[in-house]
């Protein structure tokens, strides 16, 4: 599900997927530039094959989740579709590679170097000589000095989503010749190659009206392998067509066509033969994974199910036999028999359609890897219980992310590591396991915290009010006490008075903490670790030990969880009870809300309706420019509003803001490492945002498309995907691509 990650770094990074309190947080280690910088989690899964050996020609349909509503990367509803059209139809000066750096495209650019530190930073772009825009006008200072006019934030007439970078240029001018460039910062900038990608034309760029509407559905200009043919709302998809003017290694395909198709129809729309090339979901992952595995030499059908068991299509056809075996032998009457063949039929016609999918779906394989992305635990900073640090750290220590991490990727098959870092991944530079700032996971450690902020475990415990929420809960009454048939009230209690009973007696039931060593109510007739009141039936096993829910104020802490309802989102439903089950166990209540997706950011990330959310981050080759905006402190708005940026946690320090400050500002890139990750400790250790795990990449793909499939860190290479020629090396019989 697309918005799970918020979104490519061109547009959610740049657009809108730390208070420090009293308590001493462990040492921050340094971390120094000469460390070994590591490899990615898992490489990537393309079929890389020689272009030698990739047939010209032919179509790829490829899954997108939208038809952009525009095709400018830098106007707020930019999406992840813009991002692709931009990808294959416009310059890019620097592209990411397989480990998230950034590297020198060569097809647009010779070099780029700093020429000058003092008094200004310069930098002179040298560009390839063939390059040319489509409609045969060089790339040049023109088009570079238009971007950076439309993108510095100097002129509102503009409606840009961001000027990060641009706003730091002080002029732009021709160099020695027109393919030279020579670019002069006011203040020096550490991630300047990051600008000019995508570039595009000057007359996109050149003025507000051609920037706010001209580049929306259509691209007139391109320099890509690939130009924009047409942007068809009505059929739901974009096409590309190869690029006549393109000057480097000519494109394999003919066209590509992006169509938009929601994740839960993509299988059948494999099956059908209607794409050649979609992210999926682990369940269709599962599905395509069976139907291209071995298969019953006379029949075609697979020979195991998804589980391991012989295929449910055989199970089916041995049951409709044993089905008519039993009727006869019984001597049903002639209607009895008409009714039995009837319904033989139906299952045999289902199992047909049934095998006829798997023999479709069996041209297909699964590639995976890690996205270039990670899922966090959100905790809103703004108000309630999780204003407080020490609460924040609680529940940040109840928290085993190793666990999590495996029960989504482990049965993927897929390197199941929690990431350490706020600011890159795995294999990235500036990539160091921060989390020690934190501290370990330590339920006894959290219950301490969550004491010292004043929630203490089994105080006394009084009802709840009718139209009362839990402390931490906001909008949602799924977790209020329901009244039973005959009108008493369930049994729901707010923690906090009830250390007598209703005869004024103290409960002689109370326990004791055997961790912490803290008295608590554990109430009669109480299934353990629920609430009193609550019973379980005759010769049910007892749970597993859960700890007494703490309060203060007379309310039980219990935290609203936010969650997107939509297909895709069941990963994430299943983090969020993994979470709420080690919530519970120091005494910490979740009441898990599931939104409509369509609403999940804006109504409630975005405007802070919520507690607890499971959202991603895209990676950055840039993170000093791009993680700045999520992590930084939100500020009052001229309007008496705060001013979040991105930060929707809405927790920030000025310490944080000013490493940020001080790495975009170094032109020694070792220095800059270590300023980030020292950024990262101090954003562990407030407790805002917890990383999770790096999001799995699962991609559906015929079986002889090469040069495609699940790219990891790397920008994809669009001229060189295709499908392999008969009889290729290396080549498997799969379905024939449409032309």
């Amino acid at each position: 599900m697309s918005h799970v990650g918020v979104g490519p770094r061109a547009v959610m990074r740049s657009v809108a997927f730390l208070t420090a309190g009293a308590l001493a947080v462990p040492a921050l280690a340094a971390c120094t530039s000469g460390e070994p910088k590591g490899k990615p989690l898992a490489g990537q899964d393309t079929a890389a094959a020689a272009r030698a050996r990739i047939a010209d020609g032919a179509t790829l349909r490829w899954a997108a989740d939208s038809v952009p509503e525009t095709l400018n990367a830098f106007q707020s509803d930019a999406d992840a579709t813009t991002t692709r059209v931009a990808q294959a139809v416009l310059p890019s000066m620097y592209r990411m590679d397989e480990t998230g750096r950034p590297v020198r495209n060569p097809d647009y650019l010779e070099s780029a170097e700093v020429v000058d530190t003092e008094p200004k930073q310069v930098v002179v772009y040298k560009l390839n000589q063939q390059a040319v825009w489509s409609d045969g006008r060089e790339i040049g200072a023109a088009d570079f000095a238009a971007q950076w006019r439309a993108l510095s934030g100097k002129d509102s007439a503009y409606w840009t989503a961001r000027n990060a970078g641009y706003d730091r240029i002080e002029k732009i001018e021709r160099g020695g010749d027109d393919l030279e460039v020579k670019v002069t910062f006011s203040r020096p900038y550490a991630d300047w190659k990051s600008l000019f990608t995508p570039l595009y034309p000057k007359d996109v760029m050149g003025t507000p009206d051609a920037f706010n509407d001209g580049a929306r559905r259509e691209l007139k200009t391109t320099a890509g392998p690939f130009a924009v043919k047409k942007v068809d709302t009505k059929e739901d998809e974009v096409v590309l067509t190869g690029n006549p003017r393109w000057w480097g290694e000519p494109a394999k395909l003919e066209q590509i066509v992006l169509r938009a198709v929601p994740r839960d129809k993509r299988v059948s729309q494999l099956a059908a033969g209607k794409l050649d090339l979609a992210e999926i979901d682990p369940e269709t992952a599962e599905e395509v994974a069976v139907a291209a595995g071995p298969r019953d030499a006379g029949t075609g059908t697979p020979l195991m199910g998804p589980q391991g068991s012989p295929s449910a299509s055989r199970q089916g056809r041995s049951a409709a036999q044993a089905l008519r075996s039993w009727a006869i032998a019984k001597g049903s009457d002639e209607d009895d028999a008409e009714e039995e063949t009837l319904a033989r039929e139906e299952r045999e016609e289902a199992l047909a359609k049934r095998e006829r999918r798997q023999r479709a779906l069996s041209g297909f394989e699964v590639r995976k890897s890690l996205e270039p992305a990670y899922t966090q635990l959100a905790l809103n900073g703004a108000d309630g219980p999780l204003a407080d640090e020490r609460v924040r750290r609680a529940v940040a220590r109840a928290l085993d992310r190793g666990k999590l991490a495996k029960a989504v990727l482990k049965p993927l098959g897929l390197p199941a590591e929690p990431v350490g870092s706020h600011v890159a991944l795995a294999g990235q530079p500036a990539y160091a396991d921060g989390s020690g700032a934190l501290g370990e996971q330590n339920a006894k450690e959290a219950r301490a915290l969550l004491a010292d902020a004043g929630w203490v475990p089994g105080g006394p415990v009084k009802k709840r009010k009718e139209g009362e929420k839990a402390a931490g809960a906001e909008g949602d009454k799924d977790g209020e006490g329901k009244k039973s048939e005959d009108g008493d009230d369930d049994g729901t209690y707010i923690v906090g008075e009830d250390e007598k009973n209703e005869g004024g007696a103290k409960n002689e039931d109370a326990g004791t903490d055997q961790e912490s060593g803290e008295k608590h109510s554990s109430g009669k007739n109480t299934a353990q670790g629920g609430a009193p009141g609550a019973y379980a039936p005759k010769g049910t096993a007892a749970p597993a030990a859960a700890e007494a829910p703490v309060a203060k104020d007379g309310k039980a802490l219990t935290l609203r969880f936010v969650l997107p309802s939509g297909p895709g989102s069941d990963a994430l439903r299943t983090v969020a009870d993994r979470v709420s089950d080690m919530l519970e166990k120091i005494g910490v209540g979740t009441d898990i809300t599931k939104v409509p997706d369509e609403s999940y950011f804006k109504d409630h990330i975005a405007s802070g309706e919520y507690d607890l959310a499971l959202y991603s981050w895209p990676a950055s080759a840039y993170p000093a420019t791009d993680a700045r905006p999520i992590y930084a402190k939100p500020v009052p708005a001229a309007d008496g509003s705060l001013n979040v940026a991105q930060n929707y946690t809405r927790v920030g320090t000025d310490q944080v803001d000013q490493l940020f400050d001080r790495a975009m500002g170094t032109l020694d890139e070792g220095e800059a490492r270590d300023l980030l990750r020292k950024a990262d400790s101090r954003i562990w250790a407030a407790a805002g945002s917890i990383p999770l795990y790096q999001r799995p990449q699962l991609v559906a793909a015929r079986k002889n498309l090469a040069n495609a499939g699940a790219f990891g860190f790397e920008t994809p290479v669009y001229q060189d995907m295709g499908f392999l020629k008969k009889g290729a090396n290396g080549s498997r019989p799969s379905a024939t691509p449409s032309s």
